[in-house]
């Protein structure tokens, strides 16, 4: 079991936190899409509300572009996919080659640790990180959801989920959660109390989202087919912001097109961190719903294709540097 070591002097790596989980918060709602880093998302992800164990703020979650956002990027790549442990001089190198000062870089290892996420191992001078339980849980989950997203939905039967509830304006915290908690789901708003989705299978989890924010009872779920009248194009551009979504597809294209880079590991680390606000930011519609050219699909072709010629070279990298 790691033990929770002496304060280094200053030259030396930072000192551990106590190496047991802390006891598990009260689980908490994750934040707008539009307004990220105020909440957070439980360890077993954001259907989990009330799963025991650390919760992860919606803005690292989501690929937030900090030290900590950083980090978790980090573990999910190489530290996950490795024994589950890294050096602190490993993570330090890392991130000064990303650009990232060396006080922040601590200042993100021990905050991670303190959440709950990481447990510390003091070996001389030296400290290594473990990935608790809860880490290796969500960022596995984590990592299923980035790799596994192509920006379009497979086949769609033309069945809408739709959510009806009633919540009073004085209850912000009841409609603060709804509203973050379907966003995250993919639900686009038609107006006050009306979200829609062209994913019934999401039913459990928009169930979930209005009890735990005590609206149940006031709300009311259906599964139908849209039959008229307005131009459906005209609904989805009402429920979602589909051009922001397309602008980020372009950014990120225009950002990871380019040549083989010179630094692999940093690059495979900034590619990955970029895509990790996909799955969060876009509801996944059917292609019928999305524009005739929508950039997602060029974008993740091109994230699968980066991903996988940068893979080795950067692990292998990445095993120099934690050795």
């Amino acid at each position: 079991m790691p033990t929770t070591p002496a304060p280094d002097p200053p030259a030396a790596e930072p000192a551990a936190p106590p190496a047991a989980e802390p006891a598990a918060p009260p689980a908490a709602k994750p934040a707008a899409l539009a307004t990220p880093g105020t909440a957070a998302v439980p360890a077993g992800g954001p259907a989990a509300g009330g799963a025991a164990g650390p919760a992860l703020s919606r803005r690292d979650a989501a690929g937030a572009p900090s030290a900590r956002g950083l980090l978790f990027t980090v573990l999910g790549e190489f530290v996950l996919t490795g024994d589950g442990t890294a050096w602190t001089s490993a993570v330090l190198a890392v991130f000064a080659r990303l650009g990232i000062e060396e006080k922040a870089t601590r200042q993100a290892l021990m905050r991670t640790a303190a959440a709950g996420w990481l447990e510390a191992e003091k070996l001389g001078r030296r400290t290594r990180w473990r990935l608790t339980g809860s880490a290796r849980r969500l960022l596995t989950d984590g990592a299923e959801r980035i790799y596994s997203f192509t920006g379009t939905a497979p086949d769609w039967d033309g069945r809408w989920l739709l959510v009806s509830v009633r919540i009073p304006e004085s209850d912000r915290r009841a409609r603060h959660m709804v509203r973050t908690r379907l966003s995250w789901a993919g639900f686009g708003s038609l107006g006050a109390g009306l979200w829609i989705s062209p994913h019934p299978g999401r039913e459990a989890e928009a169930a979930g989202a209005l009890r735990e924010a005590g609206v149940a009872a006031d709300a009311h779920v259906f599964v139908a087919r849209r039959s008229g009248l307005g131009d459906v194009r005209t609904m989805v551009a009402t429920a979602w912001d589909v051009g922001a979504i397309e602008e980020q597809y372009e950014q990120f294209i225009e950002q990871f097109r380019g040549r083989a880079p010179g630094d692999v590991l940093v690059r495979q680390v900034e590619l990955v961190h970029a895509w990790r606000r996909f799955p969060a930011a876009d509801p996944v519609l059917p292609r019928e719903l999305l524009p005739a050219r929508w950039s997602g699909l060029i974008a993740a072709r091109l994230f699968a294709d980066r991903h996988q010629s940068w893979s080795d070279a950067a692990q292998q990298e990445w095993k120099r540097l934690n050795s």
